[in-house]
């Protein structure tokens, strides 16, 4: 890339700013959000040194009060096809395929994220991509007109594809071009009130499902919540009524740990906003729409598969037991069962790293000895205090978790079925790309630190 350029990552740590700004002024509540998880994290680190002394060794405690997630949802493949080229000027890449079918929600997804550990370490901003499933829609008229709305409009303006295409001939785009795509595509993620179907349609829309009417009748797939990354959820859920901000009653993903594992989230409630739908000689109508909420994650270890097999099983087990109610009435015997579930987990780093049940990234500790012709295997290494390990941040997502997320949002009168009907495949063909697996790609994160541990070694055994 050419030194003039304004690099992928720059590009995308100015969007994400942006974006932030947009989103405090279009839903003030996000506002309070981002103040109270800097207070919790900046109390977490003054409690938790260690927690302090582990962010500091994998180069991630600057990024934690940058760190954001963000939903979209797109209609169409041509859609998903050209959401996945601005991206990618972002330097952020679809990893992972997610079915949310199965949990009630007629979308497929894939995060869009930076990689890269230098790219992650600048900013690791991601974007929880979902495409509607038409397919999924059981009544065929409404079925071809809400298709023929999505391949009607229209959700990137001209400037923008123009400024994707140039970024994509020449390898980059200046600072001047790189300021006018934030500008350009930020537009695309506004919130617009007018809806772009009459009242009638938008309501037989909403009784398939609330999401149908979300992606198909307004003219463009408005961001429906920013996520600022905390480092103790439970304060942040404890806190929240506190601030005025009234949370979901139970935290989905695992229970409380003191290593975390995954993903843990919380939000509040889905914000009621006016809408206009025009009628059929162009006069507005009054209503009121209901999609974009508040989120607050924590994250923990990424888990191997083995480690996200017992994850799964832990998590069915305490569902058995205890199905967490929309409305909260059993959040407690919830919290219950799933700490009873998870007490098989082990709860150490050492325990997680030596089952093989998580990923790590290692080190060679300042100043150790290395000289010692012995310590040229890892664990003999770790064993004499040379090498240290780091949990790699799980950067990705939970299906249940994001399921349970937006039902919680539905209300208890609005969770619908639908057959679960996972199709990778499909949804790659839309994307006109292949999504990278997420398991492969953190084992070769660890397996690159080891070899860089022990060819340091080796470098100081060869130099003696």
């Amino acid at each position: 890339m050419s030194s003039s350029f304004m690099s992928s990552d720059a590009i995308r740590a100015a969007f994400s700013a942006a974006m932030s700004v947009m989103y405090r002024q279009e839903v003030p509540a996000y506002g309070t959000l981002m103040e109270l998880v800097a207070d919790v994290n900046e109390a977490t680190l003054d409690k938790q040194p260690e927690l302090r002394i582990s962010l500091q060794a994998t180069e991630t405690l600057d990024r934690i009060c940058e760190e954001r997630h963000g939903a979209i949802r797109l209609g169409t493949a041509a859609e998903l096809a050209m959401m996945g080229r601005v991206f990618a000027v972002m330097g952020m890449f679809p990893v992972g395929y997610y079915d949310l079918s199965e949990a009630g929600v007629p979308v497929h997804s894939t995060a869009f994220r930076p990689v890269g550990e230098a790219s992650l370490k600048i900013n690791p901003f991601r974007v929880f991509t979902s495409l509607l499933r038409l397919d999924l829609i059981d009544d065929p008229e409404l079925r071809a007109a809400a298709q023929e709305i999505l391949v009607a409009r229209r959700i990137f303006s001209d400037e923008a594809v123009t400024l994707v295409e140039k970024a994509e001939r020449d390898g980059g785009l200046s600072q001047a071009d790189g300021e006018r795509f934030v500008a350009e595509v930020l537009n695309t993620f506004r919130w617009h009130e007018v809806a772009s179907v009459d009242r009638p349609l938008y309501d037989r829309l909403h009784a398939a499902h609330r999401l149908i009417a979300d992606v198909v009748s307004f003219k463009g797939p408005h961001i429906n919540h920013l996520t600022p990354r905390t480092l103790d959820i439970d304060a942040v859920q404890d806190e929240m009524p506190r601030r005025g901000i009234m949370p979901k009653a139970v935290v989905e993903g695992p229970p409380s740990r003191a290593c975390p594992i995954l993903l843990r989230q919380t939000s509040f409630k889905a914000i009621e906003e006016r809408v206009s739908f025009p009628d059929a000689e162009g006069e507005l109508t009054g209503g009121s729409h209901t999609a974009r909420f508040g989120e607050i994650e924590q994250r923990g270890i990424a888990l191997t598969p083995k480690g996200r097999a017992l994850y799964d099983r832990l998590l069915n087990e305490a569902r058995a037991k205890v199905r967490p109610a929309a409305d909260g009435a059993n959040a407690q015997s919830y919290r219950a069962a799933l700490q009873e579930s998870f007490a098989a987990f082990p709860d150490a780093w050492n325990d997680i790293r030596k089952a093989g049940l998580g990923y790590f990234l290692y080190s060679i500790v300042p100043d150790a000895n290395l000289s010692n012709p012995a310590g040229r295997d890892i664990e003999a290494l770790i064993e004499a205090g040379a090498v240290r390990f780091d949990p790699i941040v799980y950067e990705d997502f939970l299906p249940v978790s994001a399921a349970g997320i937006f039902q919680s949002n539905l209300g208890d009168d609005a969770v619908q079925e639908f057959v679960a009907s996972p199709n990778q495949k499909l949804f790659e063909k839309a994307l006109s790309a292949k999504v990278l697996n997420e398991f492969d790609h953190y084992a070769g994160i660890e397996r690159t630190s080891i070899e860089q541990c022990l060819a340091a070694v080796r470098a100081i055994s060869a130099a003696a």
